[in-house]
């Protein structure tokens, strides 16, 4: 992944498709949903990127690549973009993952 102001992460073209496939990143900035969301892809034994908040991007990043409305955490799962905390859950239960 490679990080620069505007965007917060953008896919290296180069990476094998089945790192993207296999990969959920996380955006983080400590808060109890995130805490949340990095317990439950732990337990289904999911492999994760967390990018946090002040370490590995600021705000004005975050909301560049996410909307001025955009809440902690966002989570993208299969190179695909899927949303705060409800919306990945709801994302792994229509896949019958929980």
């Amino acid at each position: 992944m490679v990080v620069t102001p505007g965007h917060i992460a953008i896919i290296d073209m180069k990476l094998k498709p089945k790192v993207c496939q296999m990969t959920a990143v996380l955006y983080t900035d400590g808060n109890q949903e995130c805490d949340r969301i990095r317990m439950l892809l732990s337990s289904l034994n999911g492999e994760f990127l967390e990018y946090q908040l002040g370490k590995d991007f600021s705000d004005i990043q975050f909301a560049a690549e996410f909307g001025d409305n955009a809440e902690y955490p966002q989570v993208a799962i299969n190179c695909e973009h899927i949303g705060g905390l409800k919306e990945t859950l709801h994302y792994l239960k229509e896949r019958n993952l929980i």
